[in-house]
């Protein structure tokens, strides 16, 4: 049994591999235990790092478990490959949720960061805890693992001690978890009595179809290129019926009067749009149990997924659908939202293009679409590895701010991030291939954030129960409570009372200020309807980019 133990015991990058691996595997299998539907989730590989790291420091003092070089790497590793994932996946819709409804809750959740931050100002200032012991506590206490990566590599950058940031959030971060979902449960009556059933505008933005008939006097006569309707909002005319004949109409129709057509826009330009038309029909085109190849006999509707390389990044109105085809494209899915098929909207691999026309004609756009799904369980590792270079470079870039000493360095943890949003958000205008399937892109995130929080738990459990035993740990645990429980009770008010927000709304909101996404577990499954989970997407990728940002810059001004 001599190799079993050798491989084991001998400090080599195999050993290393083995017990993260391990680490990984147990941590995420005790997280499929759930107490009263609750679980921790990958949290769990956080605290089995910190249990092997106990146990490695009981059996042989002194010593660390693994290779030193290879847990850096590892850790540093996953750290980047979990951002950047994150980054590709939010980017598609980082930029749009800012824009109405979402605008208001990235404005409610910056509250909660700002509050959130001041707390652990003022407690730096008023106690004589370290600077390294506070960024720890405020990861922890927010749940928020990159900005202690980014804490730490900021910290290492101006030779500062970083290790007992992460023993702060270790010992704080189940404050962070259960915190949020004990302030939801506090507060949850009093929000709903509070609620008057005021809506937010995500929901508006939605794509609607509606039935209007022409019987404004002002546009009888007029094509469609000649009418000047953007102040109604953007739409797509998809069919037009005249005396019992339907047609797919161009920028060369005219519209007459009584003429009835179908339109896609959005949900907030319906009265709009029927004050420009004249007149909206009684027909609920909505309902999701509508064949739309069955209410005329001419035309039919298909869905089709972009595949294509080559139409990456080319807008709608340069592929000249219509033109060449004759068809219609209606709506645009694109990562769980749907979009309005205006002329200037770039596709991107993986859009879920649905369109009208007739079928022979539906399938020679389809070809040149490309409408192989196959494709897209291929994800493009090329853009993944120049990403996180690019990711690696920018978070290298000194950035100097007025009154600090050290440059400002977006680091291991905010470099990727801002990256994979940039490459998510535009890189279909650049071409770039920025696709992976949901499943795909899970998985990397899994993999990155097992990774980073198995090595940063066994880093730190040489060391836990020294600190946990130490008085300064209960001190830590307050200012937890504090830096939770504060910023949440005060921003919940003011999102219901001020900006009239629903409950759920509100709960998504919060959830997604602190990055927990146990707590919203909790909100799905006592509200109705999805409005947790679109506020807590909206706000989401900024409140994860900024805790990131604030974590650097905190560290450099207090040592400029």
């Amino acid at each position: 049994m001599n190799w079993l133990s050798d491989t084991l015991l001998i400090r080599t990058a195999v050993q290393a591999i083995i017990i993260i691996c391990f680490i990984c595997a147990f941590g995420l299998s005790v997280a499929r235990v759930r107490f009263r539907g609750v679980t921790l989730g990958v949290t769990y590989v956080f605290f089995a790092g910190i249990l092997a790291g106990t146990l490695g420091n009981y059996f042989h003092p002194g010593e660390p478990l693994i290779n030193q070089e290879v847990l850096d790497y590892a850790e540093t590793f996953g750290l980047v490959l979990f951002v950047y994932a994150l980054g590709l996946s939010v980017g598609p819709s980082f930029f749009s949720s800012f824009r109405q409804g979402g605008a208001k809750l990235n404005l409610q959740a910056i509250g909660v960061i700002l509050l959130g931050t001041l707390i652990a100002l003022l407690l730096l200032l008023t106690t004589d805890t370290p600077l390294p012991d506070m960024m720890g506590v405020l990861s922890g206490a927010t749940t928020n693992t990159p900005a202690l990566g980014a804490a730490q590599q900021a910290l290492k950058q101006i030779g500062q001690p970083s290790s007992s940031a992460a023993l702060a959030t270790a010992v704080t971060y189940t404050f962070g978890v259960v915190g949020v979902l004990l302030v939801l449960m506090m507060m949850r009556g009093w929000l709903i009595r509070h609620d008057k059933g005021f809506e937010n505008g995500n929901e508006q933005d939605e794509t609607f179809v509606g039935g209007f008939a022409v019987k404004n006097p002002a546009i009888f006569g007029l094509s469609l290129k000649d009418i000047d309707h953007k102040e109604y909002g953007k739409f797509t005319i998809t069919r037009l019926w005249r005396n019992g004949v339907v047609t797919m109409p161009d920028a060369n129709t005219t519209l007459e009067e009584n003429d009835r057509l179908l339109v896609i826009l959005q949900k907030r330009n319906v009265s709009k749009c029927t004050l420009f038309f004249g007149q909206q029909d009684g027909t609920d085109w909505n309902k999701r149990d509508i064949d739309w190849n069955k209410i005329d006999n001419h035309f039919v509707s298909e869905h089709i997924v972009v595949t294509n390389p080559h139409i990456n990044g080319r807008s709608l109105i340069t592929l000249g659908l219509r033109r060449r085809y004759g068809v219609t494209v209606s709506r645009v899915k694109r990562a769980g939202l749907r979009l309005v098929a205006t002329p200037e909207l770039t596709l991107r691999i993986g859009d879920r293009l649905t369109i009208v026309g007739e079928k022979a004609n539906i399938a020679k756009c389809a070809a040149e679409l490309g409408n192989t799904v196959k494709r897209l369980d291929e994800p493009n590792m090329v853009t993944i590895f120049v990403g996180i270079v690019l990711g690696l470079l920018l978070g290298s870039l000194p950035l100097w701010l007025p009154g600090m000493s050290y440059p400002v360095r977006l680091g291991l943890a905010g470099g990727p991030i801002v990256m994979g949003i940039l490459i998510g958000a535009f890189g279909p205008k650049m071409h770039m291939v920025a696709y992976t399937t949901s499943s795909a892109n899970l998985m990397l995130r899994s993999m990155g954030l097992s990774m980073y929080l198995g090595c940063l738990g066994l880093d730190a459990g040489a060391d836990f129960i020294d600190t946990v035993m130490h008085p300064q740990a209960l001190m830590w645990m307050l200012y937890a409570i504090l830096i939770t429980f504060v910023p949440l009770i005060i921003m919940a008010v003011v999102s219901v009372s001020v900006f009239k927000n629903c409950y759920a709304t509100t709960a998504g909101m919060l959830c997604g200020a602190m990055a927990n996404p146990i707590a919203l577990n909790y909100v799905n499954d006592t509200t109705e309807g999805d409005r947790a989970s679109v506020a807590y997407a909206s706000v989401y990728p900024l409140s994860m980019f900024l805790r990131v940002i604030i974590a650097q810059i905190f560290v450099m001004w207090w040592f400029a």
